[in-house]
C-alpha cells in the first residue's frame, strides 16, 4: 500500500476539507511558481513555512522530502553562476562566477522550497482517496477521478505480483548480472505482470459491473464544507491575491 505518514493528524490543516486545501495549493503554488520577485516569493515562503508548521508534521520525514528537493536546487547552484552568462561578481580559477546566474539559482530555490511546502503543508494532510474525491467534486472529469482512485487502490497489488514473479525466479536459481540472460529474464518477468495486471483488472472491472458500478466511485463520507473550511479558503486566496497585486507592482 502507498505510505501516507502525513494524512493521519488533528491539526487545523488535517480538519479542513480536501477540496478547500486543493484550490488553496492551487492558488498559492501558481502565484510563486510564476513570480519573479525576490519579495513576492520571500512572503510566500513565509507564508508557506507557517502552514507546514500548522500541519505538525512530523519533523524528520518533512526534512528528508526537502533535502531530495534542495539536492535538485544544489545542483542549480554548481551550474548556474558558472554558465547563465551576464556580468560577472568575480572569476574563480579562470570561471567567471555569474551575479545573474547566482540571483536566478537563489530565486528558484526560494520559489522552489516555497511550492514544497505548500504541497506538504496542503496536499499531504489528505489522503490521496480524499484528494480523488475532492478533484471531483472541483468539477474534474470523473473518468481522471475515477483513474487516479483504481491506481491509488491497485498499484500495490501490481508491486506484489511483481515480486511474486521475481521470487519465483529466484527459487529457480536465478540470479541477476549484467549479462543478455538477465535482461531476458527481466522483460518478461515485466510482461508477465502486464499481461496479469490486464487479467486482474478485466475481473475486478466485472465484479464491479455486477455490484452496479455506473463509472463513477462514491466516497463513504460525504460531507458538505463547513464555516472554517469557507474561512480557511477565503484567508488563503486573500493571501495569494496580495502576493498576485504585489507582483504587478
Amino acid at each position: 500500500m502507498i505510505e501516507e505518514p502525513f494524512a493521519v493528524g488533528t491539526s487545523l490543516l488535517h480538519r479542513r476539507d480536501a477540496r478547500v486545501k486543493i484550490m488553496a495549493a492551487c492558488a498559492l503554488t501558481l502565484v510563486v511558481a510564476l513570480t519573479g520577485s525576490f519579495l513576492v516569493a520571500t512572503i510566500g515562503l513565509t507564508g508557506a513555512t507557517l502552514l507546514l508548521f500548522g500541519a505538525r508534521l512530523q519533523a524528520g520525514l518533512v526534512l528528508r522530502h526537502l533535502l531530495a528537493v534542495n539536492l535538485f536546487t544544489l545542483f542549480l547552484w554548481l551550474t548556474l553562476p558558472l554558465t547563465y552568462g551576464g556580468d560577472a561578481m568575480t572569476t574563480i580559477g579562470g570561471m567567471a562566477i555569474s551575479h545573474d546566474g547566482i540571483r536566478l539559482s537563489a530565486l528558484i530555490t526560494l520559489k522552489t522550497n516555497a511550492v514544497v511546502f505548500t504541497l506538504l503543508a496542503l496536499l499531504s494532510t489528505s489522503s490521496v482517496a480524499s484528494l480523488g474525491h475532492g478533484l471531483e467534486g472541483l468539477s474534474v472529469p470523473p473518468k481522471l477521478c475515477f483513474m487516479l482512485l483504481s491506481t491509488y487502490r491497485y498499484i500495490f497489488v501490481i508491486h506484489q505480483e511483481y515480486q511474486r514473479l521475481l521470487r519465483a525466479a529466484r527459487m529457480r536459481g536465478f540470479v541477476a548480472r549484467t549479462n543478455l540472460h538477465t535482461y531476458k529474464t527481466f522483460s518478461h518477468l515485466l510482461g508477465m505482470t502486464l499481461v496479469k495486471s490486464w487479467n486482474r483488472a478485466r475481473r475486478v472491472h466485472q465484479a464491479m459491473i455486477l455490484r452496479g458500478f455506473t463509472g463513477q466511485l462514491t466516497p463513504l463520507r460525504q460531507s458538505p464544507l463547513a464555516g472554517a473550511d469557507y474561512l480557511f479558503l477565503l484567508a488563503l486566496l486573500t493571501f495569494c491575491g496580495g502576493l498576485a497585486a504585489l507582483n504587478l507592482l
